[in-house]
């Protein structure tokens, strides 16, 4: 495993109004490690990983990716990066009903700017990895939860990204999908060599993460 850490935080504040989420929270990644990030509701995870993902910004501190700090980076080239090089896996699947499995998981590499052809082709691999080969051309209303969740993760891999953030990955699933769902993640970072932060409250699945890191009151622990 590459010890370099790939995305560092310092001193990561963030308020909404008068209410303080983020009270300056530091943390380093390591490529190719699972972390796992658990708390009671309110602790400023989500807030955490949305700014993890680039989708919200802290009112102050560094958040550096492989070194570079991206807290300063335009809109555009914000969006960008986040295209290129984060994945990301939600409690309730987001799959766009009207599209089938395979064009749920191209849409990523479509808005990257990758042609149909070539992303249905990485898609159908991830599919097939993923055991859902045969169930490309279904939309996800003919897909069990768990079949749902695995289109979900393609997704999430289409693109290669550095990092995936999952968000109660498992957090709408029985026990059975959820363990298999757990399993599946620690097969992609030993084929793949993906990193994960994964929110949740599922304290199995944080407990088999190569660190569990508890969030209170706006604070991180190990």
């Amino acid at each position: 495993m590459n010890l370099l850490n790939m995305i560092t935080t310092k001193n990561l504040k963030k308020s909404y109004g008068s209410l303080e989420v983020l009270k300056g929270v530091d943390l380093e990644i390591s490529k190719g490690e699972i972390v796992s990030i658990v708390g009671a509701s309110g602790a400023g995870k989500t807030t955490l990983l949305q700014i993890l993902g680039t989708l919200d910004s802290p009112n102050s501190g560094e958040l550096l990716f492989n070194g570079k700090n991206i807290a300063n980076l335009s809109s555009k080239a914000l969006a960008r990066f986040r295209n290129e090089h984060i994945g990301f896996i939600f409690q309730f699947h987001q799959l766009l009903p009207e599209f089938t499995a395979i064009e749920n998981v191209c849409m990523p590499a479509l808005i990257g700017g990758k042609s149909m052809a070539e992303s249905k082709i990485k898609a159908l691999e991830l599919l097939d990895t993923l055991g859902l080969k045969d169930r490309a051309s279904h939309k996800p209303a003919e897909l069990s939860g768990g079949e749902q969740q695995r289109v979900a993760v393609a997704r999430s891999l289409i693109n290669s990204p550095d990092v995936i953030l999952a968000d109660e990955p498992s957090g709408n699933l029985d026990s059975k999908n959820a363990k298999e769902l757990h399993d599946l993640f620690f097969e992609l970072r030993d084929k793949l060599g993906q990193t994960f932060v994964i929110v949740t409250h599922n304290l199995e699945l944080a407990r088999q993460a190569d660190r569990m890191l508890t969030m209170a009151d706006g604070r991180m622990t190990e």
